[in-house]
């Protein structure tokens, strides 16, 4: 070959490899590879065990959670290709479009009863069943990211900070009010976690916590009173009350709460530490443990996978979690930055929540497990903020 002909064949050779980093180079700049191989992977993960579950458990249909994740992933590609940016001035329209949510299952026509309790609404024609408070959640980020956002990470006044905690506790106290003490708590701390984002002092928010310390306190001594005088429970549902008191101390249980609780501690401690291996879950298989698939996914997991599989979860949901906050402490908008770290807590609480229920360090509640738990409400859901959050890195630059 002469030497012509060499330099031209490396001239092309440079071009290709230019145009290969320029795409790398793209593609980095419109999606984060961290959050990316994250939640694949917590979502490919989350596919096998209840692949494993519905091995042994007739209502944990691997085809069903399939189509949660295929639609899911439809909704992600939609949210990462918006600029959510055009919301953070609609707070008043994003207020009323929460409480629309949250109350949908008491519209005649749509409301679903589950397992007794009314909390799904059933779409019209196609018959398919959904949980608008996993929807309500996202809506509350964005409501309170776009009130924060208002002052620039720096909030001057307490009347400025009340207002803003008012806010927050419009769609907290509406979704107690329709039942979900659960998800109202995850409603709460991930707009808690945006006002403390948003620059308000310290002894305020000391001072906040110290208050919510006293009402809670007032709330559990109040209850019984005011259930003795009206005839019913009003304040604190009889199971809920159950569940705290199993928690304080599960040898008090009287009333057979403290069983979950006792069979999640052994499916999570049969595992050893490298499990027992796919479709040898003992506890959910036998029924033992109940809602093996849903509330109590992660003693399932780890009676299967063992210790070495939990702290594989635990890495991803590190990697997934780390990256967000990176993401958020990147981007220009002070809304968009706001919004990342409301996804940051919604995803924090219900990671600690359920695995901390599944181990004895939590009160039990029905929050289900980002990613891994049946159920297609919570899957869409947490694929959409793995869209918004990508949306987030697409426009960090964009930011003004």
């Amino acid at each position: 070959m002469s030497a012509k002909s060499r330099n031209a064949s490396s001239d092309a050779l440079e071009r290709v490899n230019k145009r290969i980093g320029q795409a790398r180079g793209s593609f980095k700049n419109v999606v984060n590879i961290p959050v990316l191989v994250a939640s694949v992977a917590l979502i490919a993960y989350g596919a096998l065990v209840i692949w494993t579950a519905s091995l042994s458990i007739s209502a944990a249909s691997f085809s069903r959670h399939l189509l949660g994740v295929g639609l899911g992933a439809i909704l992600a590609l939609f949210c990462w290709s918006r600029d959510w940016r055009g919301l953070s001035g609609l707070s008043t329209a994003l207020l009323v479009l929460d409480l629309a949510i949250i109350f949908s299952p008491y519209i005649p026509g749509l409301s679903y009863n589950a397992k007794g309790m009314t909390g799904w609404i059933e779409i019209p024609g196609i018959h398919l069943t959904f949980q608008p408070v996993e929807l309500a959640k996202i809506v509350t980020v964005f409501l309170v990211g776009g009130l924060g956002a208002q002052y620039n990470g720096h909030i001057d006044s307490v009347r400025d900070y009340v207002k803003l905690c008012g806010m927050l506790a419009v769609p907290f106290c509406a979704v107690v009010a329709a039942g979900d003490l659960g998800s109202g708590l995850v409603v709460f701390c991930s707009g808690a976690l945006i006002i403390m984002m948003s620059g308000p002092k310290k002894e305020w928010v000391l001072s906040t916590i110290a208050v919510l310390i006293g009402l809670v306190a007032l709330l559990l001594a109040a209850d019984s009173v005011v259930d003795s005088i009206v005839g019913h429970d009003t304040l604190i549902k009889q199971y809920q009350m159950n569940r705290l008191l199993v928690f304080l101390d599960p040898s008090s249980d009287t009333t057979g709460a403290a069983y979950n609780l006792q069979q999640s501690m052994i499916a999570v401690g049969s595992g050893g530490f490298f499990g027992k291996g796919i479709g040898a879950a003992t506890q959910a298989a036998e029924g033992f443990l109940p809602e093996a698939h849903t509330d109590f996914v992660f003693a399932l997991l780890s009676e299967e996978f063992g210790f070495a599989g939990a702290m594989v979860l635990l890495a991803l949901y590190a990697l997934l979690i780390f990256s967000t906050i990176r993401i958020a402490y990147r981007s220009d908008s002070q809304f968009l930055r706001l919004v990342a770290v409301g996804i940051v807590g919604i995803w924090l609480f219900q990671i600690l929540e359920n695995i901390g229920m599944c181990i004895g360090l939590m009160p039990i509640t029905g929050i289900p497990l980002p990613f891994i738990s049946f159920g297609s409400s919570s899957m869409l859901m947490q694929m959409a903020n793995v869209g918004i959050v990508q949306s987030i890195w697409r426009c960090r630059a964009k930011a003004s």
